[in-house]
């Protein structure tokens, strides 16, 4: 499945004034890097794949829509999936793209 261009278009105009930002075809999802940090993409799978403190993911698991990153069938900390019911209005997507964007850029900048 390829990913949901029109999501990508949305999330694009909520981080395009972010400094350091890129984008950057990964995970089968369009990424959006802050400082070279994934923050957030949209994934090939459906709705967002976001990165958050790994302090916070259990937390987040227990809000609607959202569900565990797994690679390879390991569940991936400081990961999250979005449903693409999560992100239906722009409120919501806001809320998670902030959520992603800032603890990208609370991370070292690559490059």
């Amino acid at each position: 499945m390829a990913y949901d261009e029109a999501l990508a278009e949305r999330i694009r105009e909520l981080v395009t004034k972010e400094r350091g930002l890129s984008e950057k075809k990964m995970f089968g999802g369009l990424a959006f890097l802050v400082g070279g940090n994934m923050s957030v993409s949209a994934s090939g799978q459906g709705g967002l794949l976001l990165r958050i403190d790994p302090a916070e993911t259990d937390a987040l698991l227990q809000r609607p829509h959202a569900s565990p990153f797994q690679m390879r069938g390991r569940v991936m900390q400081g990961w999250l999936r979005v449903d693409p019911e999560g992100v239906r209005t722009k409120r919501q997507l806001e809320r998670w793209v902030a959520r992603g964007v800032a603890y990208a850029r609370s991370l070292p900048g690559k490059g």
